[in-house]
């Protein structure tokens, strides 16, 4: 993980599961974090935490929703360490249900959060990366961005967009900016996702399959690889399922 070394990532969705998994581990490879996230007292629990174990990061509250507070958030990233160089979009929402139970306020968060935040992350950062001639950023979908079960209608397609934003992003950047891009696809995973869902039967239905889901750490490796890689590698795409899943 030589190519981890003080690189500056910021991290959004930073205060539990994928997020503070990635955020430990890549400080642990001498990466320089900058995390975001609504909770800052957890926040403030990993930064310390990653302080004591001899790593280097900095955080500040940030909701994605809000494409000023991840303006400030880049702002802050160049104020701590002077550049980007890695932005992971891993902040997301899963309350899945049926659609005939008509959450439609359940449905716009995920619209809000899965695919308006990820796109405030870019046009944050996206003028500095452009202006440096370098950056990467990560996007987080899922294997619901692949196929649609029921219950997962609106999720999938808000991680069906997620893999759209990310390979256009590719497209237009990468051989002009240098700007890599990467989506990484994760399937059962043991986060907080589970507590989005408000519905009882699905609730108890993800409970029930919870004890198959992977770690959060196996999907922050992913992450860390390919960052690791040199920069006239692009890691696309990457795709993590618990081995007893279909």
């Amino acid at each position: 993980m030589e190519n981890l070394k003080s690189k500056v990532i910021i991290i959004t969705g930073a205060s539990s599961g994928i997020g503070e998994a990635a955020a430990k581990l890549l400080a642990q490879n001498g990466a320089k974090l900058v995390l975001a996230a609504r909770r800052e007292e957890r926040l403030q629990t990993i930064v310390n935490e990653i302080e004591q174990a001899g790593g280097e990061a900095a955080y500040i509250q940030t909701d994605v929703v809000s494409l000023e507070d991840m303006q400030k958030l880049a702002q802050f990233a160049l104020e701590q360490y002077g550049r980007i160089d890695v932005l992971v979009n891993n902040a997301g929402i899963m309350p899945n249900s049926f659609l005939n139970e008509l959450k439609v306020e359940e449905w716009d968060q995920m619209i809000d959060v899965n695919i308006k935040g990820v796109l405030n992350g870019i046009a944050a950062v996206l003028p500095i990366m452009r202006e440096q001639k370098f950056g990467h950023i990560i996007n987080l979908s899922s294997v619901a961005g692949y196929e649609v079960h029921p219950t997962s209608a609106v999720y999938s397609a808000t991680k069906f967009a997620v893999r759209a934003i990310s390979e256009g992003l590719r497209q237009e950047e990468s051989p002009s900016s240098n700007i890599r891009s990467t989506i990484i696809s994760p399937g059962m995973t043991d986060t907080e996702l589970f507590n989005t869902i408000s519905s009882p039967a699905i609730q108890a239905m993800a409970s029930q399959m919870k004890s198959m889901a992977i770690s959060p750490y196996s999907i922050a490796r992913a992450i860390a690889y390919a960052i690791n890689e040199p920069d006239d590698i692009g890691v696309n795409e990457i795709v993590i399922r618990p081995t007893v899943l279909k």
